[in-house]
C-alpha cells in the first residue's frame, strides 16, 4: 500500500488507528474527570470536559466534539441523568459545538486561547443553560449560571494551559 492510498482513505472519512486511540485515551480521562464534581444544584457538573476541549484544539473539532459529548454523557450517567436523558443529549451536542468554537479561537495563539476560554465559558453557562428552562424554569436556569460558569472556566483553563504547554511538542504532531 502506498502512502497516497492512505491519504485517499482518510479523505473518504475513514478513521485512523491513531485517531481512535486518541479518542479512547481522552474519553478515559473524561471518565476520571466525571468523578470530580463541582458543587451545584443538580450534581452532574464535573471536570469531564477538559479532555474534550484539549482534544478539540490539539487534534481537531471532530475528535474533540466526540470526546466532550461522550464525556458529558458519562458525567451525567454517574449521577443518574438528573436532567433526563434527552436534555443531557442536547447538552452533549451543545458542548461539542462549543468545543468547535474553542478549536477556532484556540488556534490563534495565546490571545485566541484566552478569548476561547472566555467566550466558551460564557456560551457553556448562559447558552447551554437555556436547555434547563423546560425542566426547572427560570429558577433552575439562574441557580445554575454560577456553577456552570465556574466549571466551564476551570475545564477550559486546564485545556488551554495543557495545549499551550504542548503545542510545539511532537506529541501533537
Amino acid at each position: 500500500m502506498k502512502l497516497e492510498d492512505k491519504k485517499a482513505d482518510y479523505k473518504k472519512g475513514k478513521w485512523t488507528t491513531k485517531q481512535i486511540a486518541i479518542m479512547a485515551i481522552f474519553i478515559a480521562l473524561s471518565v476520571v474527570g466525571a468523578f470530580i464534581k463541582i458543587p451545584s444544584p443538580i450534581g452532574s457538573i464535573g471536570l469531564d470536559s477538559a479532555p474534550g476541549y484539549f482534544s478539540a484544539v490539539a487534534f481537531g473539532p471532530l475528535i474533540g466534539g466526540i470526546v466532550i459529548a461522550i464525556g458529558h454523557l458519562i458525567s451525567g450517567a454517574v449521577v443518574g441523568f438528573p436532567l433526563t436523558i434527552p436534555i443531557h443529549i442536547g447538552i452533549a451536542v451543545g458542548m461539542a459545538l462549543i468545543a468547535w468554537v474553542f478549536y477556532i479561537l484556540g488556534r490563534k495563539g495565546i490571545i485566541g486561547l484566552i478569548a476561547g476560554v472566555i467566550v466558551c465559558s460564557l456560551l457553556n453557562s448562559f447558552a447551554l443553560g437555556v436547555l434547563l428552562l423546560p425542566i426547572g424554569g427560570k429558577a433552575l436556569y439562574v441557580s445554575m449560571i454560577v456553577p456552570l460558569l465556574v466549571a466551564s472556566a476551570v475545564n477550559l483553563v486546564i485545556a488551554a494551559i495543557a495545549y499551550y504547554a504542548l503545542r510545539n511538542s511532537t506529541l501533537l504532531k
